[in-house]
């Protein structure tokens, strides 16, 4: 049973599927599936670092965290 990751759009632009490394696609047929529900959770989970001079911050950036995961 195949998972995608979904979420919302910005500015209220509808619901984008992730399609692979940082980009996020309104086409359905473009979506990346995964056969595990765990690899679809890591994507949905993924959280960036910045660093500014000696400090950092991790964060989940909003598309990520608005996500969720779908079955078929």
């Amino acid at each position: 049973m195949p998972y995608h990751v979904k979420s919302t759009g910005a500015m209220g632009t509808g619901v984008v599927y992730y399609e692979g490394g940082d980009s996020w696609t309104q086409t359905y047929a473009n979506r990346k599936q995964f056969s595990a529900q765990a690899d679809a959770n890591a994507v949905k989970n993924t959280q960036v670092t910045r660093t500014l001079g000696p400090k950092s911050h991790t964060y989940t950036p909003d598309i990520y965290a608005n996500s969720t995961v779908v079955t078929e």
